[in-house]
């Protein structure tokens, strides 16, 4: 018997066929086959009235592009809602909304059920952002053509929080962003190609020092590549003491 899913995922959008190749691939594939999450697609289309099946319109005052209307994205939501019993947090994926993030990606995984609905066009009408959504979440300061692909990254590092989706929970506990620092750089084997060789340190069996040189490293690579995330990260006194007396490149 398939166990119940920890997180079920409702998306909303016009091109469904999108999600296909990503959601039956990898991690993904594996997660939806042993009921770890359960992903569901709808097309709004199925919620419009005309012969067209329209789901957008000109914006009112002017302007260019197309507007998503209202009634059938409240239409969907209302009744995706109604589909299961456990209940949805609303998320439009937006360049306007909270910046996915490792702190947000642990809130939405502790919950039962995300509908996300993926705007397209100039954005959707006001009211339903008022009226129908608990949650706008943005992928970073960029603009892409629709919500679909900031829809897939969301659902695969939520899913990467579910326990039992990695298989592995050491690989959980070491990826880029735990204690608020960029992953260590990894080597495998040969120790030595083309005359570059893998730090000794990592050979040697010594596990006490390689945690140690793996933990500088992190701090090293965060501090050249994501400084911003120094102020916050999980560091000791000694760690801060270590990293202030280390030369910066470039210098």
């Amino acid at each position: 018997m398939t166990p119940a899913p920890h997180i079920r995922f409702d998306v909303l959008t016009i091109f469904p066929g999108m999600f296909t190749g990503p959601l039956d691939e990898s991690i993904m594939m594996r997660a939806r086959t042993q009921g770890l999450i359960d992903v569901q697609l709808h097309d709004l289309r199925d919620w419009a009235h005309d012969r067209h099946r329209t789901v957008d319109d000109y914006p009112f005052g002017g302007g260019a592009g197309m507007v998503m209307k209202p009634e059938p994205l409240f239409e969907a939501v209302e009744a995706i809602r109604e589909m299961v019993p456990e209940p949805a947090t609303v998320i439009l994926m937006s360049p306007q909304g909270r910046r996915l993030d490792r702190a947000l990606v642990d809130e939405l995984a502790a919950l039962p059920r995300l509908l996300l609905i993926c705007g397209r066009y100039e954005g959707v009408d006001q009211r339903v952002v008022e009226h129908a959504v608990d949650l706008e979440v943005s992928i970073g300061d960029v603009v892409v053509s629709g919500g679909e692909l900031p829809a897939m990254l969301l659902i695969d590092a939520v899913s990467r929080r579910i326990p039992g989706v990695l298989g592995s929970e050491a690989s959980l506990l070491e990826e880029s962003f735990d204690d608020g620092l960029l992953e260590y750089p990894q080597y495998t084997r040969p120790p030595v190609f083309r005359d570059w060789e893998a730090p000794p340190i990592l050979l040697s069996g010594n596990h006490p020092e390689v945690a140690k040189w793996r933990r500088r490293q992190q701090l090293l690579r965060t501090r050249a590549r994501r400084p911003d995330l120094l102020a916050a990260a999980d560091l000791t006194p000694q760690e801060r003491r270590w990293l202030d007396e280390q030369p910066v490149e470039g210098e």
